[in-house]
């Protein structure tokens, strides 16, 4: 099955497998080694109690992008070199805080969605919980507590907070997604030059794209798990968040379906490639959509 969600680029690095362990009765220990084995492109390592966060050489405290000032100039400067050397072209100062702010948030959703989509655990992650090494795909969380439902064992664990059933830990997958977005959203906002509906759009669909394009890599059942999955965590009515999952489906010339979505943001990519959009922008027709779905058939 096609999947048209795709990963942000992160620089052509090589990565490679964890080899420590995450802290004794982590709740997203087996969440988290299953991203990696899907997906190459991050490496989550748990923080224990007593460890620091990760700081220099490469990373940054996503409490440091919400603040701002040196840390947010300095990991611009790395989207503003990737799009001159990629494209050709300088980008817009917004274009390039744009692409920034949704490089981390796409990783930074998936701490949050793949425990809850694989485990049924919500890890709560404020901003200082988080620290990020983008080109080495890494990223370092201290998970203090966390949401779950009754009868899981992780129930019995430190921090844990047990809701009552499904619709009430799709609250917490919201709720917790907020919680480590929002201050960073502020960081970014001056320099995106958008409004905070178009920011929580960004977000909206970052959620939905990052968890759609990992469960792919986990098997065809686990994308299309993913879908229903989505379109229950986001129905279209969830403030702050804009609009719903937005998936659809296309019909191929020879009568297949063929999933895509609505994005309820532009990245704007077009001002550096105008004749290049993604396959689920609202400015990308279905009749090309459809051709490019089914492009290498």
């Amino acid at each position: 099955m096609t999947v048209t969600a795709v990963a942000p680029a992160q620089g052509g690095v090589s990565f490679v497998r964890p080899v420590r362990t995450a802290p004794a009765g982590s709740p997203a220990a087996d969440a988290y080694a299953r991203l990696t084995e899907a997906y190459a492109g991050l490496r989550v390592t748990e923080l224990a109690p007593h460890e620091p966060s990760p700081r220099g050489v490469g990373w940054v405290g996503a409490d440091e992008l919400a603040a701002g000032g040196d840390a947010l100039e300095a990991f611009l400067a790395w989207d503003e070199a990737q799009i001159l050397r990629d494209y050709g072209r300088p980008g817009r100062p917004d274009v390039v805080a744009g692409f920034g702010l949704h490089r981390y948030a796409w990783t930074a959703c998936l701490l949050i969605t793949i425990p809850w989509f694989l485990d049924r655990r919500v890890p709560l992650l404020p901003p200082e919980a988080v620290s990020f090494h983008r080109t080495q795909g890494r990223m370092a969380v201290r998970v203090r507590s966390f949401a779950c439902l009754p009868g899981d064992p992780a129930a019995a664990l430190p921090g844990a907070r047990v809701v009552p059933d499904e619709d009430a830990l799709r609250a917490e997958v919201r709720a917790a997604v907020a919680q480590h977005l929002e201050p960073v959203m502020e960081g970014f906002g001056p320099r995106t030059r958008r409004g905070r509906r178009a920011l929580w759009g960004m977000v909206t669909d970052d959620v939905v794209e990052s968890l759609w394009y990992v469960a792919n890599l986990l098997g065809e059942a686990q994308e299309q798990r993913a879908v229903r999955e989505l379109d229950r965590l986001f129905p279209g009515s969830t403030a702050p968040y804009t609009g719903g999952a937005g998936f659809r489906t296309l019909e191929a010339p020879d009568g297949r379906e063929l999933p895509t979505r609505d994005r309820a943001s532009c990245c704007f990519f077009y001002t550096i490639r105008p004749d290049d959009t993604c396959v689920t922008c609202p400015r990308t027709c279905d009749a090309d959509r459809i051709a490019r779905l089914t492009a290498d058939d």
